[in-house]
């Protein structure tokens, strides 16, 4: 036990006398910093006299060149030097035959042909699939009526199910010319249509 205070004392003492001796090196070398001269270091400047000579030159443009003269007009025919012994040519006038007679019930022709898309309405973009930013299309089927609107929607292909309550709203509001056989404007099945989703960048 007495051995541990002996010990603990010679310890103390040894740190005190270094932290001692430290302090008085600090103040030492403090007080030569202070008292020695510093080095001061001269800058040179260099003064560069302004170019006082500007350039004043007077720059106006050149002049465009003239437009070129008008061409002399051309003299007017002389109508009493035409010879009126020259020979002259007869030409007949052409022979046109048309067909009058229009065909159809009641004497009008319904015009015939294919159905054509007249309105084609862009699809609500899904507020879901536009929260994960998702993009995709949808493959539509459905029938052209005889007044020209779309009934029946079947989703064929999707990229996510996302897009199809969507793509059938809008396919239902498209407009056609409806398709005419002999005058008389018939049903189409199976009209495909690729509905696409993108994000505008």
């Amino acid at each position: 036990m007495i051995g541990r205070y002996v010990f603990s004392i010679v310890i103390g003492t040894v740190v005190t006398l270094s932290l001692l001796f430290i302090m008085q090196l600090l103040i030492v070398t403090g007080k030569q910093a202070l008292t020695d001269p510093r080095e001061r270091h001269k800058l040179e400047f260099v003064r560069v006299k302004r170019n006082e000579n500007v350039n004043t030159q007077d720059l106006t443009p050149e002049k465009p060149p003239k437009p070129p003269e008008t061409p002399p007009e051309t003299p007017p025919q002389d109508m009493d030097n035409i010879d009126p012994d020259a020979p002259s040519i007869d030409i007949p006038a052409p022979t046109v035959s048309a067909d009058t007679n229009i065909g159809g019930p009641g004497g009008m022709n319904i015009a015939e042909g294919d159905y054509l898309p007249i309105v084609r309405v862009a699809p609500v973009y899904p507020s879901r699939a536009l929260s994960r930013g998702l993009e995709g299309f949808v493959d539509m089927s459905f029938t052209v009526t005889t007044a020209g609107t779309v009934k029946d929607p079947i989703v064929i292909q999707s990229t996510s199910s996302l897009f199809e309550r969507a793509a059938e709203r809008a396919v239902l509001k498209f407009k056609y010319k409806p398709r005419v056989v002999d005058g008389v404007p018939v049903e189409v099945k199976g009209v495909k249509t690729r509905i696409t989703f993108e994000l505008e960048d």
